[in-house]
């Protein structure tokens, strides 16, 4: 069987989702409202062909030459040393009196536009045709029948020369059934809110990445951010089983059995002031120790408020930082959605060979993103593809988790959340003879055994000091713990 042939898009998150580009010589129909970029995907496009002829051809059937310039000026692209535009649009020199809407459709039909077509792709022989604006095409047909014919004879030119073809379907002006049916394949843009998916629903003789992706339009064009959904790794597993890394601490690693196993998910959970940044930081240090780069994405903390904290616990954030062993990365809500969030952390941990990151928190997480466009499973699943993805590039993350309750009944995070975690490490208030105490504690550890015990903990100037387990005691878990009778009769002795 010959090998495909494939035509890059020349936006890679788009050729992810085709595996590999679009087939050559197939056609291709862009569907989507006014606005969502399918005139840009097109000039994307045209300008990925290789070489320094013009070997793309932008036929324009509403936008004038000077227009389509213009604007792909405005992005760099290099249309005029890369692209032949024949503009066909009602302003142009081709239709007397400036605008062939003026005429009956029975009159003008399509022919002459059609001749100049298939007379320009003869004669420049173009790998690569983008034609916008078929709705004017359908207008000036006679009938429907006839537009079906000629779109598939053009379709079918294009074929003989092993031309890739897109075609423009302007989505709400009118049923295109017919384009759908006779396209080897479909892509949809789609706009909700301020959110903007694409997604492909056919594409003959080659398999596709399913599902809604997100994408923008900026300066530089289009972006696509395909869907994360890798499986997990056994080997990487394996592994992990057998290298765990330190806190530098000797409770907290004695609680964890030795560390926490490289390229595992752990939830730090708490009330406010608890101290789960801290305890990540931690790990973190210990990792910069070793030259390890390790990162921090801040949905709530200031860097400059973390920087300060961290610092009067004798934590060296800031040779930290420095020294590049640490970044800190505050996360901007109106700047990005889920999906795009989570494709910055993918170039991060590919582009600096990342190895610890900690999401601070979940709970912002969840706040900054919930709305009627990601709902609070979407976000569950984002977060768990995220951590597949981690897991497989042997990265160790840290994910916060804010509890709401000081004190009184337990609750350790949301069931959503919960099944995210490979370890799970709990810090907890207590009201204990009459003050307020904190408690660590291990809950949970996926690849190895751990102390069931909960600890004393504190948070001094001189870091965190984990001390003896908190026993003779009952009702730990309640907040407001009682001493047992035991407790009594050794707190007598010992008096």
């Amino acid at each position: 069987m010959a090998k495909v042939k494939r035509v890059k898009t020349g936006i890679s998150g788009l050729d992810e989702i085709l595996q590999g580009g679009l087939i050559s010589g197939d056609s291709y129909l862009i569907r989507g409202e006014a606005g969502s970029g399918k005139t840009t995907l097109g000039l994307h496009f045209l300008c990925a062909a290789e070489g320094k002829d013009k070997t793309g051809l932008f036929i324009s059937l509403s936008e004038p030459r000077d227009k389509i310039i213009r604007n792909a000026e405005i992005r760099n692209f290099p249309v005029e040393e890369k692209v032949e535009i024949l503009d066909l649009s009602p302003s142009s020199q081709f239709v007397e009196d400036g605008d062939y809407t003026i005429f009956p459709s029975a009159e003008v039909e399509q022919e002459p536009l059609l001749k100049a077509i298939t007379a320009r792709i003869k004669e420049l022989k173009p790998e690569r045709v983008f034609i916008d604006g078929l709705t004017q095409l359908r207008f000036l047909s006679a009938d429907e029948h006839r537009f079906r014919k000629n779109i598939q004879s053009l379709i079918s030119l294009m074929a003989d020369r092993e031309t890739t073809l897109m075609l423009v379907s302007e989505v709400g002006s009118r049923p295109d059934d017919d384009l759908q049916f006779i396209s080897d394949g479909i892509i949809n843009l789609q706009t909700r809110g301020r959110e903007r998916k694409i997604s492909v629903t056919k594409l003959r003789g080659s398999g596709f990445k399913k599902g809604s992706h997100s994408y923008t339009l900026d300066k530089e064009g289009f972006k696509v951010y395909p869907v994360l959904n890798p499986e997990f790794s056994q080997a990487v597993k394996e592994a992990a089983a057998r290298d765990k890394i330190s806190s530098g601490i000797p409770g907290i690693d004695k609680l964890l059995h030795g560390g926490i196993e490289r390229g595992t998910n752990t939830i730090i959970t708490g009330p406010t002031g608890s101290g789960k940044t801290s305890l990540g930081l931690t790990f973190m240090k210990e990792a910069a120790g070793r030259g390890e780069r390790s990162v921090i994405y801040l949905l709530e903390e200031s860097k400059e408020a973390l920087k300060q904290r961290s610092t009067a616990i004798n934590i060296p954030i800031r040779d930290m930082i420095k020294s590049g062993n640490l970044e800190l990365i505050s996360v901007d809500r109106g700047e990005i959605n889920p999906d795009i969030f989570v494709h910055q952390v993918k170039e991060e941990v590919e582009r600096h060979d990342t190895r610890l990151l900690m999401l601070d928190s979940i709970t912002a997480f969840y706040s900054f993103f919930a709305d009627e466009n990601w709902s609070k499973s979407d976000l569950a699943k984002i977060l768990d593809s995220l951590r597949r993805y981690l897991f497989n590039h042997n990265v160790t993350v840290f994910m916060t988790n804010e509890i709401a309750n000081i004190t009184g009944d337990f609750q350790v995070t949301d069931d959503q959340i919960s099944y995210l975690a490979d370890n799970l490490i709990l810090l907890r208030y207590l009201e204990l003879r009459g003050g307020m105490q904190k408690a660590i504690g291990v809950l949970k550890k996926r690849l190895s055994d751990f102390e069931t015990k909960l600890r004393e903990f504190q948070i001094t100037r001189y870091g965190l000091e984990v001390g003896a387990p908190l026993e003779n005691l009952r009702g730990i878990l309640s907040g407001s713990p009682e001493i047992t009778a035991a407790g009594e009769r050794n707190k007598y002795t010992q008096d």
